[in-house]
């Protein structure tokens, strides 16, 4: 039992019976997984008060919420971490990463009296997914329902949010429709040719109803650029505003196109129905979109497929056969059922 169990947190002269600190210091995707499971828990319980610790890029993703506090991370030992974290004074820690620095940290918490529950990985059955590959896919818990398990056990109100279509926003009343398209991801065998996804901006941009907007990194600016400069109705903001900005553009669009990337999961954090393609990794890992549809995933019934649990691994035959099996109709034709 926590020593300070019995005492209440008071932040800005309001107190609360309960202090959450949650903790994920990477990745950018599954930050944003995080963010919608962490506001239905705030809203239903205001009375308890949450501090994300994550990295300083995604403070955004929880902006808005009077119990939610930020706590921006950097890489440190356990030690160190222990001691930054610590400074917040929290109730109970959900540990939401779960890896060796935080580990040790978690473990100085319980030694000071501090309770910890921390989510559970599934490193083994996702690799034994990618090793049987088709003979069993069976879905794997996603990440939200994982990180749903973990305040469960902090014994705090609410619960799963169930899929359904009131909680994607569908396409809106205006006569433009407008499509976010995110081509590229960390690896390889998780990106489309890039020449059939200038195909399928191509073929968008030629419908008078329809503008596009090209999402991407710095390094990536001068190649969506070109495509912004040679097709009609598209526009490329890679590169150009902060993190802050480019989520004011996610939040307006009617579909996001994009990999296994943390733009999938960025946009489903504010309900935008995403259209994604998969290739190396696949959606029953466990880390689909929030409360995406499955219908939206495109991919190839290969039986080489899954070949890597994160997509970080080489293509065994060299050619990525997975990704260049997916045509641009395919694609054209989910975004068309999404639209309409």
């Amino acid at each position: 039992m926590s020593k300070n169990k019995t005492k209440t947190t008071t932040v800005e002269g309001r107190s609360y019976r309960e202090h959450v600190l949650v903790v994920r210091l990477s990745a950018l995707g599954d930050v944003a997984i995080l963010a919608p499971v962490v506001r239905n828990r705030a809203e239903a319980n205001p009375d308890v008060l949450f501090t994300i610790a994550a990295p300083k890029l995604l403070q955004p993703l929880f902006d808005g919420l009077e119990n939610v506090r930020y706590l921006p991370t950097r890489k440190q030992k356990s030690r160190q971490l222990y001691k930054f974290l610590a400074q917040v004074r929290p109730t109970v820690v959900a540990d939401m990463h779960r890896i060796n620095r935080i580990v040790g940290a978690d473990l100085l918490f319980l030694m000071h009296g501090v309770p910890v529950h921390a989510i559970r990985k599934y490193h083994c059955a996702r690799h034994r997914m990618v090793r049987q590959r088709r003979k069993d896919l069976t879905p794997l818990p996603c990440v939200s329902q994982r990180y749903e398990a973990v305040f469960d056990a902090c014994k705090l109100k609410g619960g799963p949010l169930k899929n359904s279509d009131s909680q994607i926003r569908h396409v809106s009343n205006r006569q433009t429709s407008i499509v976010g398209i995110a081509p590229f991801a960390q690896h390889q065998g998780k990106v489309w040719p890039l020449e059939r996804m200038e195909q399928l901006v191509s073929g968008l941009s030629c419908r008078p109803d329809t503008s596009i907007v090209l999402f991407g990194g710095a390094k990536e600016s001068e190649v969506l650029q070109s495509w912004a400069d040679k097709y009609p109705h598209v526009e490329s903001i890679a590169g150009k505003f902060p993190f802050e900005e480019e989520l004011k553009y996610i939040q307006n669009l009617d579909v996001m196109v994009s990999m296994d990337s943390a733009n999938m999961h960025f946009a489903s954090c504010f309900g935008i129905p995403v259209v994604s393609i998969w290739g190396a990794t696949h959606p029953n890992a466990g880390f689909y979109g929030w409360n995406q549809n499955p219908e939206w995933a495109v991919q190839s019934d290969l039986a080489c497929r899954p070949c890597s649990a994160y997509g970080n691994k080489p293509c065994r035959f060299g050619d990525f056969r997975c990704m260049k099996s997916i045509s641009v109709d395919q694609v054209r034709n989910v975004i068309e059922t999404v639209l309409k």
